[in-house]
């Protein structure tokens, strides 16, 4: 018969928790040489709950099944992504995974399913931009090639490229400079800046486009006044799209567990994830649950990521019956 998968991921977060519950984590750990808190502040705690509730409903009923579950319990996903070095492990082979659903909690309602066919989450690149002029004392800049405007030269030409060279009604892009470093004195122009920021696009064609753009803005304009730019690249997480076909045929599985009422397609999100690796292998339908409390107002809740994040429990079963019927409806075919 058939083989679906169901994923879920299970990394922290270098956040220290604010949020008075019994289970508040207390846990320590080392990030980039400083010691910081450790929390499930993206929820991924909620995620590998629901997996092990759906599995434990499967196993129970392992015998009624037409097909094959394959359960993923996936480590990485904040970074440097662990989907990938999964997949190359063949997690989606022997046997053959035909479809893959996942979830993520979300500030909605609680037990709310929001959904989006096609892309829905953004690829998510990063890139570092280092220009080298030539140092001289502040006094006499003309004694040298002041790395500093040649830096903010390329900030601001850089915005160009969504505002004049991307096709916004084909696709929205973000280009973000996030970090400018360079200098340690009021009255030195330095020999070299370094600047850092993120790319993120919902179609690969655009992604493409704005990566060739950013380096001929930075090595022209560097050129132009007689310094260098070099660029690196991190390529991160692809477009998260959402097999339309798969979308479409699973959102009455959706409805019914959740309830018509609590269902609807949502609007792109600039957030990334890794659960694209499976998308681009198999197709695959990634939707989002709420854990906002019903008496609060989600839109001013604190968002995944804060150390106020704060999951709702009563969406847990919810999202144990969605994936569970997701499974169930896709092996018999529904």
């Amino acid at each position: 018969g058939p083989v679906v998968a169901l994923r879920a991921d299970m990394d922290g977060l270098p956040v220290t928790e604010q949020v008075d519950v019994p289970f508040k984590s207390t846990a320590k750990a080392q990030w980039n040489g400083q010691e910081v808190g450790v929390m499930h502040a993206c929820g991924h705690d909620n995620h590998m709950a629901i997996q092990l509730g759906a599995a434990t409903v499967l196993a129970k009923m392992r015998d009624r099944l037409p097909g094959t579950v394959k359960l993923i319990f996936q480590p990485a996903e904040e970074g440097p992504g662990g989907a990938e070095p999964m997949i190359k492990a063949n997690v989606l082979e022997n046997p053959k995974v035909d479809a893959i659903f996942g979830l993520h909690v979300f500030p909605f309602p609680a037990g709310s399913v929001v959904y989006r066919s096609g892309p829905a989450m953004a690829s998510a690149d990063s890139f570092i931009i280092k220009v080298k002029g030539r140092q001289t004392h502040g006094a006499v800049p003309w004694g040298g090639i002041d790395p500093i405007v040649v830096g903010s030269q390329i900030v601001l030409a850089l915005q160009t490229i969504i505002s004049r060279s991307v096709d916004i009604t084909e696709a929205p892009a973000v280009v973000t400079v996030g970090r400018f470093t360079g200098g340690n004195r009021s009255n030195i122009v330095p020999e070299e800046i370094e600047l850092e920021g993120t790319v993120r696009a919902f179609n690969e064609n655009v992604r493409t486009q704005i990566h060739d753009r950013i380096r001929s803005i930075a090595t022209n304009i560097a050129e132009s006044a007689g310094a260098t730019a070099t660029l690196e690249f991190g390529l991160g997480y692809p477009v998260t799209r959402n097999d339309p076909a798969l979308t479409e045929r699973m959102v009455p599985t959706l409805q019914r567990v959740a309830g018509a009422d609590n269902v609807r397609s949502g609007p792109l999100t600039g957030t990334a994830e890794d659960f694209s690796y499976f998308q681009q292998k198999v197709p695959g339908l990634f939707f989002f649950l709420g854990v906002t409390p019903r008496n609060q107002d989600h839109t001013k809740a604190p968002a995944n990521h804060s150390p106020l994040f704060f999951a709702d429990e009563s969406a847990l079963p919810v999202g144990v019956r969605l994936m569970t019927n997701l499974a169930l409806d896709y092996l018999h075919g529904k």
